[in-house]
This record gives structure tokens, sequence and C-alpha cells, in this order.
């Protein structure tokens, strides 16, 4: 098979040519047209096959999100490699696994932070340039990227997608006629570290423009409209939860919502259908390159859609067998969008992907989801068959928190479950139980977990207990785990008590509302409350239209406890009226 029929590469290119200087990317640190994304990519191309880079390689890209991302990732595939993205935010520790797993043989980095690496790997900077030549052949089964997901086992495990794969899925949604026909400004919102940032990006290989939404504009509901206005974005892919927090600001706007990386609930698809609003429910486990099924939300319920084409879907019991008619069984996907499995784990992918009774030589991929089909004949999501979780749009095994948890020397045991709050709110809550003289508290043991684990697998609270709660058959029984006991006072006046000022109290009201908590104290860290991003989204943007000012995400995450955020929020009543922040893209191009 030729590299036009089996890579995006060659329709990029042939964007490129058709449109020279419609614009490609755009970013905090400016803009690229097609001409300059191709002729940046080659250069870059070069210089790692200056480096001995070339097909089966694995490059990491440790680099933040501006156009220098995307000139990264399509330098890679042009070199023939696959990239390996190394988030940023995440601990060092982490990093050095990840990069270590996939056995990088280059690290592309801009130098901020550096990723520990092996001894002998090299390092480039992405604007790094060198002979320009033509594009390393691939086939559809060379691998495209490795990213990890969370592992059951106790660490991530790297899922190798291929190049067909990714052709596949681009080429799928098209024929779904879900894209639309003319090229289009896609909002690229998912981190790079997750697969559904693979169905963002890429869409640049159809022509597309692709605006990369930095961290905090993504975090910002009002930020991140005023951004989708001014640069015209026709498409944004975005999960159910981060929908909650946009739905206001958002309005009527003709945008077409990619809504996936978690079940849509029945109250937001009767929402999205009601208003009209141009929206998509899209299912896929990283394992079958990003999307298997895909549906217009429409009608009373929700449910997954219809297989992309190629794709084939089969809902099985434990033996391999088609369930009844109605009947409840564990989805299994095949087609070309199957992975080659899990980097250096032959046996959990034996385990996984397995020989298809239902088409010779080919293998299907065990999801873990349940589903079945309904009376008006709609698949229907059905939740797990194991302890796998969908939090806030991640995937999540609770066996690597815990192994995470247990790392600490003092630590022996420890079990990891999802807590709804009185408010419906969902928490990761860590149960330990601890040893020897100076045993820690919940705080050390979460500051012990911060340093391993990327923010979004760090519970919101740990308990220590002095045993787990256990079945007869000696198992960690879950359902006997006590719910986290709300934080104990402690010495100085309560938040919001007599003698605070007006501000102190508005604020202290958001964070009972939103954390559902009834004894804060000044010293109370957000973070240590059980509080996450989208609580966090969720403060300032009430804050925002209880007191008329301009206060960010990053005050918040970034404040040392009430006290301290509280301040912030006065300095930014004083400041006065709120001045809208510069948007990526204006003039030329810089924030």
């Amino acid at each position: 098979m030729t590299t036009s029929q089996t890579d995006p590469l060659a329709a990029f290119l042939a964007a490129a040519e058709a449109a020279p200087g419609r614009t490609a990317v755009r970013g905090t640190d400016g803009a690229l047209t097609f001409a300059e994304l191709a002729g940046r990519t080659a250069a870059l191309a070069g210089a790692l096959r200056a480096h001995g880079i070339g097909r089966g390689d694995r490059v990491g890209v440790h680099l933040p999100r501006t156009t220098d991302l995307v000139v990264a990732l399509l330098a890679v595939w042009r070199a023939g490699a696959a990239y390996v993205p190394l988030d940023p935010d995440y601990p060092a520790e982490r990093l050095a696994f990840m990069a270590g797993d996939a056995g990088i043989s280059l690290l592309l980095t801009a130098g901020q932070g550096r990723v520990p690496l092996a001894d002998g790997v090299p390092v480039l900077a992405p604007d790094a340039t060198g002979p320009v030549g033509p594009d390393t052949a691939v086939t559809a089964q060379d691998a495209a990227y490795v990213i990890h997901t969370s592992g059951s086992t106790g660490t991530p495990k790297g899922v190798q997608a291929t190049r067909g794969g990714v052709a596949a899925l681009l080429a799928g949604l098209a024929g779904l006629d879900l894209y639309r026909a003319e090229p289009g400004v896609v909002g690229w919102s998912a981190s790079v570290s997750f697969d559904a940032s693979v169905q963002q990006w890429a869409r640049i290989c159809r022509g597309d423009t692709v605006v990369v939404i930095d961290r905090e504009t993504r975090t910002d509901p009002a930020r991140l409209v005023a951004l989708l206005d001014e640069h015209g974005v026709t498409d944004l892919d975005l999960t159910p939860s981060h929908w909650e927090l946009l739905r206001e600001p958002f309005g009527a706007r003709r945008v077409r919502l990619f809504m996936g990386g978690e079940p849509v609930p029945e109250r937001t698809w009767a929402e999205l259908v009601s208003g009209g609003l141009d929206a998509l429910n899209l299912y896929g486990p990283t394992e079958c390159t990003v999307d298997s099924t895909a549906t217009r939300i429409t009608g009373p319920a929700p449910h997954l859609g219809g297989p992309l084409p190629g794709v084939g879907l089969h809902l099985l019991d434990g033996r391999l067998r088609p369930v009844a008619a109605g009947a409840t069984g564990e989805l299994y996907v095949e087609g070309p969008g199957l992975a080659h499995g899990y980097l250096g784990r032959s046996g959990l992918t034996a385990e996984r992907f397995v020989a298809s009774p239902f088409t010779p030589g080919a293998r299907m991929y065990r999801t873990g989801d349940l589903a079945r089909y309904a009376e008006d004949g709609t698949l229907r999501f059905g939740g797990r068959a194991d302890r796998q979780l969908k939090l806030r749009g991640f995937r999540i095994e609770p066996g690597e928190i815990e192994a995470a948890l247990t790392r600490h020397p003092q630590v022996p045991a420890a079990a990891v479950t999802v807590h709804r709050t009185e408010h419906g709110d969902q928490q990761l809550v860590g149960y330990v139980t601890t040893t020897g003289p100076g045993a820690p508290d919940a705080d050390a043991v979460l500051a012990h977990a911060r340093t391993l684990l990327p923010v979004h697998l760090v519970p919101a609270a740990v308990v220590v207990l002095d045993a787990l709660p256990l079945t007869p058959n000696g198992k960690v029984d879950h359902a006997a785990l006590p719910a986290p006991h709300s934080p104990q006072p402690t010495a100085g006046p309560a938040a919001g008590a007599e003698g605070a000022d007006e501000v102190a109290e508005q604020v202290a009201e958001v964070w009972r509302t939103v954390l559902g908590r009834t004894d804060l104290r000044p010293e109370d860290d957000f973070l240590s409350l059980g509080g996450h991003s989208l609580a966090a989204l969720r403060v300032t943007h009430v804050l925002r239209r209880k007191l008329g000012i301009e206060i960010q995400l990053r005050h918040l995450l970034d404040s040392r406890d009430l006290a301290d955020f509280t301040e912030s929020v006065r300095r930014a009543t004083r400041a006065g009226a709120p001045r809208r922040p510069a948007l990526v893209g204006s003039g030329a191009g810089a924030r």
C-alpha cells in the first residue's frame, strides 16, 4: 500500500498545495499558513532524520500548547516515526517512566523543565532544521503514536496506535457526514496526552484550520466563548462535564459540538435536543483509535449510535457468544482502528485483543464496557464490567492510584473508590492504612501522591483507617468504605463568621455551595477539601457573576488556602470593572 492510501500526511500536503495561504494553525504564539507549516515540518523532519530517526522509532514530545506542538507532531510523522506525548504538567517521575517505557529515541522540547532521559537520548528544539527530503514512506501498520492510559496493575500502559487507524478515523467520520464539506475551524481543547486530541489536531490533515486552545482559555468559559467568536470556530470537542460549565455563555452559537470521553447524561442530552444545538455523541476506547461509534444527539434518550464505516460491534457473553436480543453484553470492537496493542506487554495485549470468531484473521478489542440494544434499536451504554472509571472525561484505573498510595513506605494497604457528594458531584477518595512510628496523616499521603500522579488521578481526599473492610473471601469490600469526613474544626474564626467582611462571606458561601461543606476555615485548601478543576471553574464563574470581577482559575488553583484566595478576590474587586483579556490571534497573533 502506498503512503497516500494509508497516511493522513498525503492529504495534508495536498491541502497545503491547494491553499498555501490559508491559516493552518493558530495559537498563543501566532499563526502559520499551510505553506509555512509544510515548510517548518519538512525542516524539522530533516533534523530528526539527521539524528537517525526513521520508520519504527518513537519520539518524545514535551511541549506547551502552541503552534510548535502541531509542528512537532507532523514532523515526527513526516520522519516516519511515532510520537509519544509527555505533558509538561505531569510529575517528573511519571514522565521518566513514560519516556523509558516507550523507549524514545529522541526528545523534542522547548527547554521548559527537563524530562529524565536514558543515557544517549538526544534532545532537539521544535525550531531545529535539517536537510529537506521526501517524507519517509510508511504503511497502514506503522505506528502513529503511543499514548499512555491509566493501568490497572499500577503503572500506565502505552497504547500503540497505527497510521491506518488515524486515516480510518478521519475517513470514517467524514463518511458519516459528520465533518463539514468546506474547510472548518477546529478548536483543539484536549490535552495531547489523551487520545481525544488526535481527532482534533489531525483535522489539519483534511485542510481544516486548527486553533490550539491554551489551558487557561480552555478552563475559563467566558474566554473560551470569546475565542470561538474571534476565530470563527466551527467545531469544538469537549466532554459532557465541560459542557456543564460552558452552556451558559455558549448560548445558541452554531458551533458543532463533538461530545465524548464519558457518557452524556440524560438531562444534558435532552437540553441539547430541546435547544436545537448541533451536537454529536462519540464513543470509542483509546485502543480503537479514538472513536468507534458516532451519532447526532437527537431523539429522546442517550445512545451510542452506529459504528464508523469498517467498524464491527459485537455484544458478547463470557464465552464470546452473542447475547440474546435486548440483553446486556460486553462490547467488542473490530476494524481498521484497532491498535497494535500495549507496548511491551504481550500478555495484556493477548488478553484484551482477541481473535474474532466473526471475521477470519481479524482481531477484536474487548472494551470492558457493557451495552445493550434497546427496543428502538439504539445501542445503550450500560456501565463497566470491571473497576475502571470515567470521571470528568478521564479514564481512571483505581489500581494505579492504589499502587501510588502504597509506594509510601508507611502505607501498607490502600483502596480507591468514587464518592458522590450531597450536591451530586463525584470525587475520587483514597483509603489507606498506615504503620510505624510517626505514621503519615491524610495530608502527608496526599502530598506523596501528588509527586507521582497527574492531577486527574490524585484523590480529592484520603481517609486513614485502622484496617480496610473485607468481604468474606478476603477482598476489599468497596461498598463498605465509609464516606469521607468533613474537616475537623481548627483554631481561628470560621470563614463567614461574625466580623468577616462582605467579600470574605461571599467567597466562603460559594466554596460551601460548590464543595458541599459547612465548616470552612480560612486555612482550608481548596484541593484538600475535594476540589478539582471543574469545581474550581464553578467557583470562579459564580464569583464573576456575583461580584462583576475578572477572577481567573489560576487565582484559585495557585492560592494557599481560602484566606489567600479571598485576598485575590478583594484585589480584583478593588480593580473595578473587568477588562477582557487579550485573546490569541489578535493582530499578529500574539497574546
